[in-house]
């Protein structure tokens, strides 16, 4: 719903005349139903399935250097008690959408936060087994790696312009690529740099078809998903499978601590106990983020994205730019796909993306096209990955197939419910045509 304001303010002409102003307000309700469809589902769940005894939260590894106790949770009132301070958010996200201000960005993640908790302590009352807290975020961070780095090609791509649907086969590629020079060499680094390559190599079939022969961006992506993996898919079974000792037998990267970070109780195992990939993530995310609005490389990307007509006006090369970035979004994509054979799985196996790069497309939808709120998109999808697999060590009375379908509900909560409401960069996916 909108409304307009008129405003009137003087020219400063010598008529006197006068310049109507208009202001638009916008008021949305759609994150506010979404919050509270979310709260109404997980009181019914509640309710009907009533939670009985204790859960408890195991919050370190028997090897860490800092020893803390687990914690016993009475579940009863802490499903109550996280459930209407849920409520009490969702309701303050109303008065925002009635108010004509969007709901914070604060408030979404502590609700997501309550909801987590709420729904983990329900699954894990009365079992014999303890909810993780470090194995849980570890597990959930390692899925969200090779999601982080599809979302920033994608954000990289989507600003400058280009609808990036090809990120699952720069995944794919750079995963299949990875593998053959990992285990030629023997050396994760070069596995990484063949990952980049293979990245590089789908973003530049993208970036010829749809800016040089202006075809249909979406098209040529999904085609390129298609054609990588039937690629790979017959490579791997003519060439990888008969040879696999020499040719699919990579040396992966190896996890190594940070010293003093890596013992900060709970997040430090998590965040500085990893490998070679996940350090180099976070800096990427930080240059990224960085880039992108504080120097001239990111101010030039982000007007071809939005007007490449002024772009060009002042001396920007529009085609050009797009397409150097886009060979750039697939090389940070392609490191990705290397996390899957160099890390993840010690080799390649056909499709092992499995649907991850649209996932990655997902989130840089929910991020907003923009580097920072995509990394914790990709984030949230990892963690409603690993919780799957916990679940089951839970005992929880959730049907497995409601687990297998947890990611992707997450996914479509979040586009729909959450991000329905912003708009693409001006141009993104509009092909520029030099008048």
């Amino acid at each position: 719903m909108t409304i307009t304001e008129a405003q009137t303010a003087d020219d400063g002409t010598s008529g006197g005349g006068v310049v109507q102003l208009a202001v638009v307000k916008v008021r949305t309700f759609k994150v506010s139903i979404t919050l509270l469809v979310i709260a109404a589902l997980l009181g019914l769940l509640f309710l009907l399935a009533p939670a009985h005894g204790d859960t408890v939260y195991k919050l370190a590894e028997s090897g860490a250097a800092i020893k803390i106790g687990a914690i016993d949770v009475p579940a009863g009132p802490a499903l109550w008690i996280s459930w209407a301070i849920a409520v009490v958010l969702a309701a303050w996200s109303l008065v925002q959408a009635v108010s004509y201000r969007s709901t914070p960005m604060w408030l979404s993640i502590a609700y997501s936060l309550l909801a987590m908790f709420a729904f983990l302590t329900w699954s894990g009352a009365g079992s014999s087994a303890a909810v993780p807290v470090v194995g849980l975020l570890g597990g959930s961070l390692s899925l969200a790696v090779p999601l982080i780095f599809g979302a920033l090609g994608g954000v990289i791509g989507e600003r400058g312009g280009v609808v990036n649907v090809a990120i699952e086969g720069q995944l794919l590629l750079g995963a299949f690529t990875a593998a053959i020079l990992g285990s030629v060499t023997k050396s994760p680094f070069v596995g990484l740099v063949g990952a980049m390559i293979g990245g590089v190599l789908v973003a530049a079939v993208l970036a010829v078809f749809a800016i040089k022969y202006i075809v249909e961006q979406v098209i040529v992506g999904v085609v390129l998903n298609v054609l990588v993996s039937g690629l790979t898919g017959f490579l791997y079974t003519a060439v990888l499978a008969p040879d696999a000792g020499t040719l699919n037998n990579p040396v992966s990267f190896k996890p190594f601590a940070i010293p003093l970070l890596s013992d900060i109780p709970v997040l430090g195992p998590v965040l500085f106990d990893q490998t070679f990939l996940v350090y180099l993530m976070y800096v990427i995310v930080v240059l990224v983020a960085w880039g992108l609005y504080r120097t001239r490389w990111g101010l030039r990307l982000r007007a071809v994205g939005e007007h490449p007509q002024a772009a060009d006006t002042v001396g920007i090369k529009v085609n050009p730019t797009r397409f150097w970035n886009l060979l750039l979004a697939g090389a940070v994509a392609g490191i990705g796909g290397a996390y899957f054979t160099l890390v993840s799985v010690p080799n390649f196996t056909k499709d092992m993306t499995a649907g991850l790069g649209f996932i990655a497309l997902a989130a840089v939808i929910f991020g907003r096209w923009d580097p920072i709120r995509a990394t914790l998109a990709a984030l949230l999808f990892g963690f409603a990955q690993n919780l799957q697999n916990l679940l089951n060590v839970l005992g929880t009375p959730v049907p497995s197939e409601f687990m297998l379908m947890l990611p992707y509900i997450v996914t479509i909560l979040a586009v729909v419910g959450f991000a329905g409401q912003i708009k693409a960069p001006a141009a993104d996916g509009k092909p520029y045509i030099k008048s």
